[in-house]
């Protein structure tokens, strides 16, 4: 019944976009700049404004429908019977087939498409067969700062969406590999947490021993604190496509130790302004061991990072190169 639902919605939005397209045409405007949507993730908005200059942004391909999550223990509760009907029940199967069809025509369709990083950039164009440019993000040094007068703590941060793709589960079974009286409290903050992931993350922790402190929602200027008072930041997202969070903890002047693959590698340094290291949690608890134990070099990596971000990853450095892309797309032809 569910995807019978899910089925109609689709339905329902391209339609209730192309109403929002013809109020667009109606205004006449010098270029379109259109964001991903929750459901359709590349919204059919973009279909019906081929005459117009447009650009969408694509943060991502709709990674549900392309990647597999990782394997959680809760994951059981769906039980042998419901997987078996899902493997066969062709209201589902028509509604991911449907979703996948849609996502791909409504791209297919924009202008031009802007990416995150090198590595969206090869993902969306594996996935979606077109040109991606790519359009780095930035962060605003404005805000996230040094902060004078906070001291460093025995503590190492770690940001994201509490859900199995931001890897926290990793995080918290390296530091269990680090020697009990050297073990850092590891903050963990989120803007959304679900449930059954917190249940999972907190009895892992409980378990292994590692001290967990769990935040949502809390406002940024509190987060600029903690990644002040951090030695560290740990970052161990499955793939992550950018990764906002390295970048403020650089602006913060605090080191980042995070997995070698996604958009981590187009904006750590590593052994420069942190370390990039395997998916494995030895590797990645000797890395963070290095900076507890090495003051200097976490403060030395800490200003590397902060003088690499003031020069390439500020806002007004992203807002200049998306600006000067604006205008190239408002000249340019659609690409086809």
């Amino acid at each position: 019944m569910n995807s019978i639902i899910r089925v109609s919605d689709l339905v329902r939005l391209r339609k209730l976009n192309e109403i929002i397209a013809q109020d667009i045409i109606n205004q006449q405007p010098d270029l379109v700049f259109v964001e991903p949507c929750r459901f359709e993730n590349t919204p059919s908005l973009i279909r019906f404004l081929s005459d117009l200059p447009n650009v969408y942004y694509c943060h991502e391909p709709f990674r549900v429908l392309y990647e597999q999550a990782p394997q959680r223990p809760y994951y059981k509760d769906e039980t042998r019977l419901r997987k078996a009907i899902n493997r066969v029940d062709p209201f589902l199967i028509y509604y991911k087939a449907m979703a996948k069809r849609n996502d791909l025509f409504n791209i297919q369709k924009a202008g031009h498409v802007y990416v995150n990083s090198g590595y969206t950039k090869f993902q969306v164009q594996s996935i979606y067969q077109i040109h991606a440019e790519v359009n780095y993000l930035g962060v605003d040094t404005d805000k996230f700062k040094p902060l004078t007068g906070v001291q460093k703590t025995n503590m190492i941060i770690s940001v994201g969406s509490l859900t199995p793709l931001k890897g926290f589960d990793f995080i918290i079974r390296s530091i269990s590999l680090i020697p009990p009286h050297h073990q850092p409290i590891l903050v963990i903050s989120s803007n959304f947490s679900n449930p059954e992931e917190f249940h999972y993350l907190n009895n892992l922790a409980n378990q292994l021993g590692v001290k967990v402190q769990f935040l949502e929602g809390i406002p940024d200027e509190k987060l600029v604190e903690l990644y002040n008072q951090a030695v560290l930041t740990a970052y161990a997202p499955h793939r992550e496509p950018f990764g906002l969070v390295a970048l403020e903890s650089m602006a913060c002047a605090t080191p980042v130790v995070g997995v070698k693959e996604g958009g981590l590698l187009e904006t750590i340094q590593d052994r420069i302004s942190g370390r990039l290291v395997e998916r494995n949690e030895e590797i990645f608890a000797r890395a963070v061991f290095e900076f507890l134990s090495n003051p200097q070099t976490s403060l030395e990596y800490g200003q590397n990072g902060y003088r690499r971000v003031q020069e390439k990853w500020s806002w007004d450095a992203a807002v200049r190169n998306i600006e000067c892309n604006f205008i190239n797309s408002v000249e340019r032809k659609p690409q086809l």
